[in-house]
Formats: C-alpha cells, sequence, structure tokens
C-alpha cells in the first residue's frame, strides 16, 4: 500500500474535524483511530449500565502524583468523547483571547485575537449544525449572523426555572447544542448529556465530520490502531514514520504530514514516547500546562416543584463570567446538566433505595458549575515507563468557590431553598486541554499559531492539547474552530505548493 499524504492520529473532535477539511484536496489521508464504530446496542440509552455499571469505561489506569491508580473515563472510538459530550458548543469569549486576572492568577493572551478565529467559529457551527439563538447572552462575542436552526425548546418544568431566574434580574440564554431533539428523542426518551451516541441525532465528531470524510475516496480509516511513538528522520527535522500497534502487530507508516489528535493527555504521551526528553519538545513544555475545568454538580430542591422533563440541558448562564456583579473578577459560567434520575444518582448513593432517589429527583433542578483552571507548568502529563501520570494541580479554585455561592443564592432567591453541591474529580473527562500549547516564542510554546510544531515542520496537532487558556466554558466549538484553521493552513502552505 502507498504511503498517503497524510496521517491523521484520532478521530475524535479534532482529529474528524481537519479530516473533514482536508477531505476535499484530494490528498491521500490515512486516520488511525484508537477505538472502533460505537454500535447501536441497548446500553446507549441505559442509565443503569452506564452510570451505575460503567459499561463504556475502558478499562485503563492513569497514575495520580503519589502513584495511586485511577481509571480516567477517557472514550476511545470514532468520535472519541463528542460520541458522549452535552454537545455544548460555546464560542470562547473575545475577552478569553486578551488575557484575564483572576482571583488566583492570570490567564495569558493567545497568540491571536477572537477576531482571527470567529470565521472558524462560523463554519464549525454549520458543520455541527448548531442549535442556538444569537443576542441572549451577555457576554456573546461578535459573530457574523444567528444560528442556522433555533434552539433545543425549554421542556415545562425548565421554562418554570429559567422564568424563576429571570425575575430576580438574571439573564439565562439559550445553550448553542448539537442535538436534533426531535431523531434523538425517537430513538429513545433519555437525556443526550453522558449518554453515548450511534448516530441517533447527537451532532458529534463522528456523525457530523468524520462519515463525511469518508465520502471522499482519497481518506481512509483504521480502526483499532494505537500509536505508540512517531519516529524523527535523521537530522531530527521532520517526522519520518508513525509507529502503531495494530492486532498485536508492531506496524509503521511513511507519510508526508502528521496530524496529531489523540486528545490532549495521549497526544502529550505519544510525544514524550517517542524519544528521550520527547519529540517536538526543545521548549521543554510537552506535557505541561495540563488544565481540567474546575467543575462541580449543583442541584437545587423545591418540595413545590416538579420537575418531569426528560433532557433538561436547554440554557445556561454567563452574568458572572467576567466578574462577580460586584467589581470582583471573573468567576465563570452556570448550565443545566442533562436530566439527573434517581437511577443516575444511585451511582453514588447505593445505600439509598432508588424509588427514594427518583422521587427526590422530581423535586430537583440540577447545574453544572464550570471555572477557569489557569495554565500551570508543575500541572503536567508525564510517563513512568508505559504509565501515564496525570500531576493535575487544580488552580483558581477561589472563583470556583465565589461562583458557588453566588449560585446558590440566585437560587434560593428563585425559590429552591435546600442548594447541595459536589465537587468532580480527576475520575471525569472535564474538558482536558493545553498540554502541547500554541505560541509565537518557541521557547514558551511546542506550537507555532497554526498548531505546527517549532521542532518539525511536517508535524501539526489539532485537538485540545493546543489551547493556551481552559476559559469556563466547554471546549469542543473551540478544538473545533482551530482545526478548521490549521486545515486551511496546511491547504495553502503543504498542499498548494
Amino acid at each position: 500500500m502507498p504511503s498517503p499524504d497524510i496521517v491523521i492520529i484520532g478521530a475524535g473532535m479534532g482529529g474528524a474535524t481537519i479530516a473533514h477539511a482536508l477531505a476535499p484536496s484530494g490528498a491521500e489521508i490515512l486516520i488511525l483511530d484508537k477505538g472502533g464504530q460505537l454500535p447501536d446496542r441497548p446500553e446507549n440509552r441505559d442509565a443503569r449500565a452506564i452510570f451505575q455499571r460503567g459499561f463504556f469505561r475502558p478499562e485503563e489506569s492513569w497514575y495520580d502524583s503519589d502513584g495511586n491508580p485511577f481509571n480516567p473515563g477517557n472514550y476511545y472510538c470514532n468520535g472519541g468523547n463528542s460520541k458522549f459530550y452535552g454537545a455544548v458548543l460555546l464560542r470562547y469569549r473575545a475577552e478569553d483571547f486578551d488575557g484575564i486576572a483572576h482571583a488566583d492568577g492570570d490567564a495569558p493572551a493567545w497568540p491571536f485575537r477572537y477576531g482571527e478565529l470567529a470565521p472558524h467559529y462560523d463554519e464549525a457551527e454549520r458543520l455541527f449544525k448548531v442549535r442556538g439563538r444569537a443576542g441572549e447572552d451577555p457576554t456573546e462575542p461578535p459573530r457574523s449572523g444567528d444560528f442556522a436552526f433555533p434552539p433545543v425548546p425549554d421542556e415545562r418544568a425548565i421554562a418554570e426555572v429559567r422564568e424563576r431566574l429571570t425575575r430576580i434580574g438574571l439573564k439565562p440564554f439559550s445553550l448553542p447544542l448539537g442535538v436534533d431533539i426531535d431523531t434523538w428523542l425517537s430513538h429513545g426518551r433519555t437525556p443526550w448529556d453522558a449518554f453515548p451516541d450511534a448516530r441517533t441525532g447527537k451532532m458529534d465528531a463522528e456523525t457530523c465530520a468524520l462519515l463525511p470524510a469518508l465520502e471522499h475516496a482519497n481518506v481512509r480509516l483504521q480502526n483499532h490502531c494505537e500509536v505508540r511513538r512517531l519516529i524523527p528522520a535523521p537530522d531530527g527535522r521532520r517526522i519520518q514514520a508513525v509507529e502503531y500497534l495494530e492486532g498485536g502487530e508492531l506496524k509503521r507508516v511513511t507519510p508526508r504530514l502528521v496530524v496529531l489528535a489523540a486528545g490532549a493527555v495521549r497526544s502529550a504521551a505519544i510525544l514524550l514516547a517517542s524519544a528521550p526528553g520527547g519529540l517536538a519538545n526543545g521548549s521543554g513544555l510537552v506535557g505541561r500546562h495540563f488544565m481540567n475545568h474546575n467543575l462541580s454538580a449543583m442541584i437545587g430542591v423545591d418540595p413545590r416543584f416538579t420537575n418531569d422533563s426528560i433532557y433538561q440541558k436547554t440554557f445556561a448562564l454567563n452574568d458572572f463570567y467576567l466578574g462577580d456583579g460586584k467589581g470582583g473578577p471573573p468567576l465563570g459560567n452556570v448550565q443545566l446538566l442533562g436530566r439527573v434520575s434517581g437511577t443516575i444518582l444511585k451511582s453514588d448513593l447505593r445505600k439509598v433505595p432508588e424509588f427514594v432517589l427518583n422521587a427526590v429527583a422530581r423535586k430537583t433542578i440540577d447545574f453544572l458549575i464550570m471555572s477557569e483552571d489557569l495554565p500551570d507548568p508543575a500541572s503536567r502529563v508525564r510517563l513512568d515507563g508505559e504509565k501515564i501520570v496525570l500531576e493535575w494541580r487544580r488552580s483558581n479554585m477561589t472563583a470556583h468557590e465565589g461562583l458557588k455561592v453566588v449560585m446558590r443564592q440566585a437560587l434560593k432567591q428563585a425559590g429552591f431553598p435546600i442548594v447541595l453541591s459536589h465537587l468532580f474529580d480527576r475520575k471525569t473527562p472535564s474538558h482536558q486541554c493545553g498540554t502541547i500549547r500554541i505560541g509565537t516564542d518557541p521557547g514558551q510554546a511546542p506550537l507555532d499559531p497554526f498548531g505546527r510544531a517549532f521542532d518539525h515542520r511536517n508535524l501539526f496537532v489539532a485537538d485540545a492539547s493546543t489551547l493556551v487558556t481552559s476559559a469556563a466554558v466547554n471546549p469542543s466549538l473551540t478544538v473545533a474552530a482551530l482545526s478548521l484553521r490549521t486545515a486551511k493552513h496546511i491547504r495553502e502552505t503543504e498542499l498548494n505548493r
């Protein structure tokens, strides 16, 4: 088989999107994915299988800084973690690109401003068929027009909560979502957040990007291929080969260009495993600046309220995104979680009968509290032999605790007298990013602003590892927009020469 022009490692949000953008170029593209296609099976809509039995969690352990193993909950399948995501496709705020001062430190500026990425955000929203309504979010960055599709509608109970919050002076806005709600519900009346999708209505990386890319004769996908390392050319200035394991056999492929898109942890691990000191690591920063949003679930309880919703996740609040409302520093984003049933609660409250938890859940409203995790070189991915070690140091917890305080007050004012919260741990794959970041200075970043490695001209990275900051919104749309921008640069500088 002839060598391809481009090898893309990974078929998640970054890899699938860049494959889609490069497919019309005619270049021979090979996608190597660690997983395979997620089958349509009963467990996809079974809350007990997903939350109580961990049916889809991979049999994999990473290690913390003390050497303790944990199951990270990342998913290996075509489409990657987007097959399980909440389908929230928010843009970063314009201010996120400028650098923001937080209570516990500063988020640095990006090597370009929001306006540079805005056209690619437009393109990404079209690609992922995002549903929303422009003009509702007080922090919304400039955009060229409204969404192509109207927002996913609030259910009766959720409309009531939106009205309660509006009445106390907050500005709930319709979440930009990648969900065809009618198609989703026709396959089972469940939430979509954390439920895997086998091409049944969720606009994920496989459905919107990978499958259309594979309609081009020049694009091939090889599943169940685990890339072990990249092999540099003798002069070290380019990548000569990609080495991967398929069916127990070690194989190599020698493309012109390599696009690494295995995710923030796996992409860093591949580079670190590829040479002593790691490849693309002249800066010494591959694996460093790991970020993982600070996330808490917040549940408001009102005995007079009946939550009979199915999916729930339709609006968010950014009233405290750029400040606490009293002249204080930024706090973060608040958005509805997918409907939390008693069956889901049972996964943590195993001694409580499920029927009791279901009765309680009908009196609750469930939010996700999200604050920015600041980049810190001491927060990193490293290898111990073949073990992946994740040394994550939480940051910016003053903002996170502050956001919980103001949101707790708001919920009580809105008529939810009991408010509970729970901080998520590292086992939740909560928006991992930042380990191979872009920048203008080769001494401060492994990649240039287009995602090309400073050390190896034919190596690009196109996943969440490239993010300079985590901001305080879901990163999927930004990953897609950056991948589209990188694809445009590859077409102009590599494929049209």
